[in-house]
């Protein structure tokens, strides 16, 4: 059965207020939500940053490793080519062989400094995992001293937040799929989560922008969906001004009688 655009529209201020209730409790949370993410992948980012500088260390282990064989096979060398020279049988076999006595003398060198490099490397990553490992631990502190003032102000709220949740997701089955899109749509672009306003004052109840006469009275209508030129907020309704303060001045004066 088709929907009359009255029952769309009170269908969709029935949502706005549901929604906004639930605004209120996350206000109510204030930055707490953020700051609980933003701790989580800040401690997340020192994981990963120690996680590289141990991969770093690994590197450079296997390097001084790999170096250490290079010595000893330089010694190895070293040993052979002088055992060599005790039999050779002219001055340019003696001296090629102490040239590569001496090439793999430098070899050992060459080794030797890569070793104390990578030592090096490996005593200023393992600083900065310490000093990165201390900021993670201030920093996971400071996330279970959030996480806990968060669930306290959930759980204080937790039962009503279900409720409106419940009451939500009824409300949007009488919202049409497309036209629910377009109203979440609004909602996410506007500060104040209204999506659905009335006219106050002769102007938009989202944007404060004023609204022709001409709108206000197909917005009274209620015969099609009228939104805001301005804003693109969907108008439920006007409320009228006069009317509203000759109640006021009736209920004071029934105040007075009293």
């Amino acid at each position: 059965m088709e929907r009359s655009v009255s029952q769309v529209l009170d269908s969709l201020v029935k949502l706005q207020s549901i929604d906004s209730e639930l605004d209120e409790i996350k206000k109510i949370r204030g930055a707490l939500p953020e700051e609980v993410g933003d701790l989580e992948d800040e401690i997340a980012g020192y994981e990963t940053r120690i996680e590289k500088f141990n991969t770093e260390i690994e590197r450079q282990e296997e390097e001084i490793s790999s170096n250490k064989i290079g010595i000893q096979n330089a010694n190895k060398l070293i040993q052979k080519y002088e055992e060599q020279q005790n039999n050779v049988r002219n001055n340019r076999e003696y001296d090629a062989l102490t040239k590569e006595i001496e090439l793999q003398q430098l070899e050992i060198q060459i080794c030797e400094k890569k070793t104390r490099e990578a030592q090096a490397f490996i005593e200023q990553k393992n600083e900065e995992i310490s000093n990165t490992k201390g900021l993670m631990e201030e920093r996971q502190k400071d996330l279970i001293s959030k996480k806990k003032e968060l669930d306290n102000l959930v759980s204080e709220s937790e039962d009503e937040e279900k409720k409106l949740m419940t009451d939500r997701e009824k409300a949007s089955k009488n919202v049409e799929e497309r036209l629910l899109k377009s109203y979440n749509k609004i909602r996410n672009n506007a500060r104040n989560g209204l999506a659905v306003v009335s006219v106050k004052r002769n102007a938009c109840g989202g944007c404060f922008n004023v609204v022709p006469p001409q709108r206000q009275a197909e917005v009274k209508e209620r015969k099609k969906l009228i939104v805001c030129e301005h804003c693109g907020r969907i108008f439920a309704d006007v409320e009228d001004f006069g009317v509203e303060e000759e109640k006021k001045k009736k209920t004071k004066r029934t105040a007075k009688k009293k």
